[in-house]
């Protein structure tokens, strides 16, 4: 009579497990397709709210209406600036330490894991592909979202 055979022992030699090389790889992949990301203006900048949005508040006929001003909120949003316009005016105007000469020394502590998914503190890594996570409810959201998907 055969032994029965675990099914968690059976998934990992199912699994397709990434190498060390494989892994950076695939983070400097990620870590890229982010920075692609932080260069583009916001999408839904430029959206104006509807004037036939109908309007929930009571008016009294006897108020008299007084002239909208604008606060200084107002401009910030309206001018603001994304981060690079940002870093380029931070290198014409300091003349000092500024975002792209600051440098720091390695850090004399070990390096901190954080979870992939919520971004808490991890203990846990995944086999196949090396990605951390903190909890079974965050491995769970991994293996569904993130685990070997979408990538070439």
């Amino acid at each position: 009579m055969a032994g029965r055979e675990s099914g968690r022992i059976k998934d990992i030699i199912q699994k397709r497990t990434l190498d060390e090389d494989a892994r950076r790889r695939r983070h400097k992949k990620a870590l890229e397709a982010l920075e692609q990301d932080n260069f583009h203006e916001d999408p839904h900048a430029d959206l104006v709210m509807s004037k036939k949005v109908p309007k929930f508040q009571e008016d009294n006929k006897n108020q008299t209406r007084k002239r909208k001003t604008r606060s200084a909120e107002y401009f910030k949003l309206k001018f603001r600036k994304n981060f690079m316009q940002l870093v380029e005016e931070d290198l014409n105007y300091n003349n000092g330490p500024n975002y792209t000469t600051a440098q720091a020394p390695p850090s004399c502590y070990p390096q901190r894991h954080f979870c992939a998914v919520c971004g808490f503190p991890s203990n846990y890594t995944c086999i196949p592909c090396g990605a951390r996570y903190c909890s079974v409810k965050c491995l769970g959201t991994h293996l569904d979202t993130r685990c070997l998907k979408w990538t070439a």
